[in-house]
């Protein structure tokens, strides 16, 4: 909790919150801090082409590694909790370690994942996605932010632009210790959320190009209004996911007119869609009927519509044994607990394509989160350290198969 609290002091924001954005000076204020605690463990820091952060503890033998951690970059008006939590208890596993003498078969890596939040730079996820080889790091470091900047410049700028190779770590397994970000377990008045399965995501960027006029003097037959056409898309997301119905659901989160006046036909329009369903046949349906009400409406109200790839993942399927370990040590300690879906990307959905990979989820209260209302008591998340410390000890003393 020391930690966290003093880590939320770095990019804090009114009402507790945390603006901590990938490859900011406040990442970077966040990243001297984590590399400080990490040597202050002892352990070797390590940091590869995209600047993802490795904290090594030297295991009996040099078998493959039992990972955990996330990531510490924040959205603009985020939580203290989100990311940051799981990187913390993983340096608090090995702090309980080390009190007490305790030698592990594997080594021990805590990780720090670049870029989670893809809100500067896109896709979401890109540390981890590079480091399980789905996009190469090149390509990640070529990537222009929102404000224009190039992402491998500004990690040399703030001093993290490593030089170890990406993809050098293959864990034996990882765990990522979360907050929900939902409502379930609080509901539910469980403690522990064993995470077997995560949402496939599929977003896209929409550009419409109509014709701009006056407001009062075109006739409503005669409007090609680019305004009305991203609305007609909006509602059209929202209608689409319930009725779907199951896991679906549809976000229009950025909305953009030009020129934004209230006497004038909108000229364009630029809008995000976000879907995500656990079915990737469900979700490939989805993104089917968006696009044929794309060309309908294209076609009906006599503008141009393009659709822009931004970010797309099939859903994952968390290795089972792991969510059983979870589960065990959740009822060990007498923590009721339920398997659970994420909602929500994660780095462990990119890991789970190199190695077994599983999340252990904590409530969430409210389910507020990206927020600075953000919050879970201290007493859950350290129900939350404490199966993660049971997962990471069994799976770092199993030895290596023949």
């Amino acid at each position: 909790m020391a930690r966290i609290e003093a880590h939320a002091a770095i990019g804090a924001i009114d009402g507790g919150g945390v603006c901590r954005i990938a490859l900011t000076d406040a990442d970077r204020q966040g990243r001297d801090q984590l590399v400080r605690w990490m040597k202050e463990l002892d352990l070797e820091v390590r940091i590869d082409r995209v600047g993802n952060i490795f904290g090594i503890r030297a295991g009996i033998t040099d078998a493959a590694p039992v990972m955990t951690g996330s990531h510490i970059d924040t959205v603009a008006t985020g939580g203290r909790y989100d990311g940051n939590y799981g990187v913390m208890a993983g340096l608090e596993v090995v702090r309980w370690l080390d009190a007490r003498g305790r030698r592990t078969l594997r080594p021990i890596v805590v990780a720090a994942f670049t870029n989670e939040e893809g809100v500067r730079f896109m896709p979401d996820m890109m540390g981890s996605l590079v480091h399980a080889g789905g996009l190469s790091p090149d390509a990640a470091l070529d990537t222009l932010g929102t404000d224009g900047a190039r992402l491998g410049d500004e990690l040399a700028r703030i001093g993290y632009a490593g030089d170890m190779a990406c993809g050098a770590i293959v864990p034996h397994a990882f765990v990522e210790l979360h907050i929900e970000q939902g409502p379930v377990l609080e509901a539910e008045g469980l403690a522990i959320g064993a995470v077997q399965d995560l949402q496939g995501i599929s977003w896209q960027e929409i550009s419409i190009v109509g014709q701009s006029n006056h407001a009062g003097t075109t006739p409503m037959r005669l409007r090609h209004d680019a305004g009305y056409c991203a609305a007609a898309i909006a509602v059209f997301v929202r209608d689409l996911a319930r009725r779907y119905g199951g896991s679906q659901v549809g976000t229009v989160g950025v909305l953009d007119l030009h020129p934004n006046l209230i006497n004038v036909i909108a000229a364009r329009a630029t809008l995000t869609i976000d879907l995500r369903n656990t079915d990737e046949v469900m979700l490939r349906r989805a993104e089917a009927e968006l696009e044929a009400h794309l060309r309908e409406l294209e076609k009906k109200e006599g503008v141009t519509i393009e659709a822009r790839r931004l970010a797309r993942f099939e859903p994952v399927v968390f290795d089972a044994g792991l969510v059983r370990r979870i589960e065990a040590s959740a009822r060990a300690r007498g923590l009721p607990s339920r398997r659970m879906t994420s909602g929500a990307g994660h780095d462990a959905q990119m890991m789970a394509r190199i190695c077994p990979a599983a999340m252990i989820f904590v409530p969430s209260e409210r389910g507020i989160s990206h927020n600075p209302r953000e919050h879970t008591a201290p007493a859950e998340l350290a129900n939350g350290a404490s199966v993660l410390l049971d997962v990471m000890l069994a799976l770092a003393d199993e030895p290596p198969t023949a």
